[in-house]
């Protein structure tokens, strides 16, 4: 295996401890007690021996995404962003467009990926999903559709897997 491989980083990555996470549920209607996102992911992150740094709820506002997407960017103790909600194509779903604007390098595979899991599981409506990756101010932030299935599926085939390489690969 050679230095620079996937493999390797990946060794390297579990060696550096855990990594620290934001969460933050995109809704108009989910609330502490009913965020079973939030929760899941919560859940998902202690089990695997990170740190939740926090979560939280905010509407889908343009004006609250863009406040807590660079307030979390800017605090130096967030590896990763979660976002969960407002990748749909409705009026309403603002989430990706104001993550995408803030993106300084995208991590176009992970939407790619994501679609092309989703469709095995929801056909063709898996192109409705504007779920993305990328890297904004440093940190790495995945968002993903609010529905319980897309969290779980993009958590436990594509965010679990790679969580700690990716926090290593920007820390390098």
């Amino acid at each position: 295996m050679s230095s620079g491989s996937a493999g390797e980083h990946r060794k390297k990555a579990s060696e550096r401890g855990p990594v620290s996470v934001a969460i933050v549920t995109v809704s108009d209607t989910r609330t502490e007690e009913t965020d079973v996102n939030g929760k899941y992911l919560r859940e998902q992150l202690v089990e695997a021996g990170h740190s939740v740094h926090s979560s939280r709820i905010v509407k889908d506002e343009p004006e609250q995404i863009r406040g807590i997407l660079d307030e979390l960017a800017a605090n130096t103790e967030v590896q990763v962003l979660l976002f969960n909600g407002g990748t749909g194509l409705s009026r309403r779903d603002r989430t990706y467009d104001v993550i995408s604007a803030r993106l300084d390098k995208v991590l176009s595979g992970f939407g790619e990926i994501f679609r092309m899991l989703s469709y095995e599981q929801v056909g063709a409506a898996a192109m409705l999903s504007r779920a993305t990756a990328g890297v904004c101010a440093g940190k790495v932030v995945f968002s993903t559709p609010g529905s319980p299935a897309a969290v779980r599926l993009a958590w436990e085939k594509l965010i679990a897997p790679e969580l700690r390489h990716v926090a290593w690969e920007l820390a390098r």
